[in-house]
């Protein structure tokens, strides 16, 4: 079963909500964000997630590519940030009850993208 078809449109939102409520009382990973895009950043990661996983195409739309690695890179994301960023979006996971298998494919998803992010050594 896919993500989208599980959680619906609606299931992914609540999830990055969720992130995103986290994120702000972050020291590490939260301090990256502008302080006065926080419902951008969040709107961005709810349609980047949706479209992702075969919903709207919303974020195509309005952003095109994703092009993830150039539009973190002036952040720096080492191991730590990865590492951070990932419990955070588990704990969001464990909070709105994710279910099997979109729990699993999401985590899998994650730790990808989450890696693929790093730009900075250590």
């Amino acid at each position: 079963m896919e993500v989208i078809e599980q959680l619906g449109e609606q299931g992914i939102a609540d999830l990055a909500a969720a992130f995103y409520r986290r994120m702000r009382t972050d020291d590490l990973v939260g301090a990256m964000y502008p302080p006065d895009d926080w419902e951008g950043a969040e709107e961005r990661f709810r349609d980047f997630l949706i479209f992702r996983f075969g919903g709207s195409q919303k974020y195509i739309e309005e952003r095109g590519h994703p092009r993830l690695r150039m539009r973190h890179m002036p952040f720096k994301v080492d191991i730590a940030a990865r590492d951070r960023w990932l419990e955070i979006m588990s704990a969001s996971m464990d909070e709105m009850e994710v279910p099997s298998p979109s729990r699993e494919n999401l985590e899998a998803f994650f730790a990808q993208i989450a890696d693929f992010m790093r730009n900075t050594e250590g």
